[in-house]
């Protein structure tokens, strides 16, 4: 097991007790996600952590998938599904390797607060391209830590060294350019007033 997974399992039960950090601009990005939902869509969400926003998503659509590497993380989230009933929501303990023969298999992939926490996160957007159907919705939000002078840039590189997760540095710029690589057009993009190290972006499958 990695250390950040390690720690994800650790922090689990704490994580699931948090509240929001930023209501409004949380209930934005849930708002903006569903204008791109349909009902007929199968859904799969990467880092779904323990499961509260997939929860939200999944009686707009006709099946949402969604998955992490914590188990304890999807414990909870199968605490949380059980008790919502939802038929069409399941959660499992998995990465997107695993859906990789599932090629054109999904129309939509998101993966919120994820993508900065991967080791490999140029080839994770090249999975999630080749999981989507043509015209599929690609729905992220990350932390591009590398914009601007913060303390996070210089940090991020030593965070499992003292016991935290695994954290990458990349510009907005160098996501947008990643995800045009692999064949994706920007359909909406939004950094949170006051929050610029967040990116929320829609990218369209061509």
């Amino acid at each position: 097991m990695s250390r950040s997974i390690a720690y994800w399992n650790k922090t689990a039960e704490r994580y699931a007790k948090q509240p929001v950090a930023n209501e409004q601009d949380y209930q934005k990005k849930i708002a903006i996600t569903q204008s791109y939902l349909e009902p007929n869509m199968t859904v799969l969400e990467f880092g779904c952590g323990t499961g509260s926003t997939a929860l939200i998503h999944a009686p707009k659509v006709k099946q949402y998938i969604g998955t992490d590497l914590a188990e304890n993380m999807i414990e909870i989230a199968n605490q949380k599904q059980r008790k919502s009933a939802l038929s069409n929501l399941t959660f499992k303990t998995a990465q997107l390797n695993d859906f990789s023969p599932q090629t054109h298999a999904f129309d939509a992939v998101v993966g919120l607060n994820v993508l900065h926490l991967m080791a490999d996160w140029k080839h994770a957007i090249a999975q999630v391209a080749a999981l989507l159907k043509p015209g599929g919705v690609f729905i992220t939000s990350t932390a591009c830590l590398k914009e601007g002078i913060n303390p996070y840039r210089f940090i991020a590189p030593f965070t499992q060294w003292v016991g935290l997760p695994l954290v990458k540095v990349f510009t907005r710029k160098e996501l947008e350019s990643t995800l045009e690589r692999a064949g994706f057009t920007l359909d909406y993009r939004w950094v949170p007033e006051g929050n610029s190290l967040v990116y929320f972006l829609v990218a369209i499958k061509q």
